[in-house]
């Protein structure tokens, strides 16, 4: 395939209106930039950016046409808690029971960070809410990112990377699960929505317990339409076993 062939494509980015670093806005010129042509915005649990992103798309120019796939990259865990995280991709935005189960899963989001502040308070680590508010842009759905941005703030670690590795892995003494729906129900809600529901690093080893391979066909069986093969915590082992 030739450079004039080639197609760029990331179909998994967060913006600032989750734990992303960039604004909405900010992410397509980037994007537009380094010549992608297409590019899916998959905030954590939320659509809040899929307007931003439309206009962005709008004002922007570049040689080649960029498209925007608009989703959202959906909290879940199986029956033994599991986490694992499914993208929404293309689904109608004002389909309530799949917008009113994203609302759910924010909203437990924010218990579930106040107990885990409880642990580290416990433990001797000063950090308030507030701190970790601090961290986050307007509306962006509440996540462990804007905690680790807090605890390098207050100079209990020296930078994201660290907080994680020490304090807010999923193995950690100081992880709490929240409320999520199982990944079989995320993706029928995906489907009824019209969208396309891809399990997102299935295998990423790096971050915790893992799902079984053999998992995926119960997924399958509820409409699952593709696997994220290519992400940073992949192990090139699990990218081939993928």
């Amino acid at each position: 395939m030739s450079d004039k062939q080639r197609r760029v494509i990331d179909l998994h980015t967060h913006s600032s209106c989750s734990d992303g670093t960039d604004s909405p806005y900010e992410l397509l010129e980037k994007a537009a930039r380094h010549r992608v042509d297409v590019i899916a915005l998959t905030d954590h649990d939320t659509t809040i950016g899929w307007s931003e992103a439309r206009e962005a798309l709008s004002q922007l120019r570049s040689d080649r046409e960029l498209s925007l796939v608009l989703g959202a990259e959906i909290s879940c865990q199986d029956e033994n808690g599991i986490s694992i995280h499914v993208l929404g991709l293309l689904f109608d935005e004002n389909y309530q029971p799949l917008a009113e189960e994203l609302a759910r899963t924010r909203e437990n989001r924010l218990t579930r960070m106040e107990r885990i502040i409880a642990r580290l308070n416990e433990a001797g680590i000063e950090i308030t809410l507030a701190d970790v508010h601090a961290q986050k842009k307007g509306d962006a759905t509440l996540g462990r990112p804007h905690l680790a941005d807090a605890l390098v703030a207050k100079g209990h670690v020296a930078n994201r990377d660290e907080a994680f590795a020490e304090l807010l892995h999923n193995r950690s003494r100081f992880y709490i699960n929240h409320y999520s729906p199982s990944p079989s129900k995320a993706i029928s809600l995906i489907k009824a929505a019209g969208g396309v529901a891809v399990i997102a690093h299935p295998l990423a080893s790096q971050r915790g317990r893992t799902i079984p391979i053999e998992s995926l066909d119960a997924m399958i069986e509820a409409g699952l339409d593709g696997i994220e093969v290519h992400h940073r915590d992949h192990s090139q082992e699990e990218v081939e076993q993928l």
